[in-house]
């Protein structure tokens, strides 16, 4: 029997043999991303050389990682967080012009639905934790105030846990709240300092962490999102530069330019304008939006 010329599987061919196996993709884009993967992975495996062992030991960390995923919790995202693809590919979906501020990941504890409040309101609504003042201006790239823009906020609280976390001790949308900027582009509200926390560390990505000698802490921050006609929507954070792990966020979220200035206010006659018990934080950053 007479058999066409085929490239039988071996071991210097693979890759292109398993890509030719896809040419008849109905989906381009598909066929262009397997032939990336393809050929990554074996790469990968020609440089690693894993035992048989070992690979399995691959195949049922991703087999554990898929069973702790559930309505509540996506084990999946969180190890595209640690490996630090969660950001980069939001890197590469939000370039910006020089001069825009720039994103970083939402993170899971986003809630829709927040109030929208009185600009100066404060978010805290258990009145835990150290007062907060939180105060800037939402710009063009030409330094022009931004009217109208919304500005979505939340934040963990003294202890490090979401309202979402905490339900039945934390009030509901606690620490949480949507501001609209006037004609000058200022915003400001009250909260009270956030607290670094941990991702969570109790599945299979957690365990990998701890093989890897990394902690699974975020440093505290402020989370936003915000919009405004005619400009691109900016989802980021502000951090605390003083914050110990500013400098190993377990999911690289942290840039240069999200870095706020965190002051300690003792100035007794403000504090009273502010409604705050004594001292308090204060922190001013700036948001320069893109354009659409």
């Amino acid at each position: 029997m007479k058999i066409d010329k085929v490239d039988f599987f071996t071991e210097e061919n693979s890759i292109d043999v398993v890509v030719s196996r896809n040419s008849e993709a109905k989906d381009e884009r598909l066929k262009e991303v397997m032939a990336v993967i393809t050929r990554k992975l074996h790469e990968a495996v020609r440089e690693i050389e894993p035992t048989q062992d070992e690979w399995f030991k691959a195949i049922m960390f991703l087999t554990d990682t898929g069973h702790m995923c559930d309505e509540w919790r996506q084990e999946f995202i969180l190890l595209s967080d640690v490996l630090g693809v969660s950001m980069l590919v939001d890197a590469v979906n939000n370039r910006k012009p020089s001069g825009a501020s720039e994103s970083t990941v939402m993170g899971p504890f986003y809630v829709e639905g927040a109030p929208e409040l009185e600009m100066g309101a404060n978010i805290c609504l258990d009145q835990k934790g150290e007062d907060m003042l939180i105060r800037g201006r939402i710009l063009d790239g030409e330094g022009n105030p931004i009217s109208d823009a919304l500005i979505d906020v939340w934040q963990a609280n003294d202890e490090g846990f979401y309202d979402v976390q905490q339900k039945g001790i934390q009030p509901e949308y606690n620490l949480r709240g949507l501001f609209r900027t006037g004609p000058d582009g200022e915003y400001w509200f009250r909260a009270v300092k956030p607290k670094f926390y941990p991702i969570p560390d109790d599945g299979p990505v957690g365990k990998l962490l701890g093989q890897l000698g990394r902690h699974p802490n975020r440093p505290a921050h402020l989370h936003y999102i915000i919009k405004a006609e005619g400009f691109q929507s900016l989802t980021t954070h502000i951090f605390d530069p003083d914050d110990p792990y500013i400098g190993s966020d377990a999911v690289f979220g942290v840039k240069e330019s999200l870095l706020a200035k965190f002051d300690k206010i003792t100035d007794a006659s403000r504090a009273a304008e502010l409604e705050f018990d004594g001292w308090f934080w204060q922190v001013e950053h700036d948001f320069v939006l893109a354009k659409a």
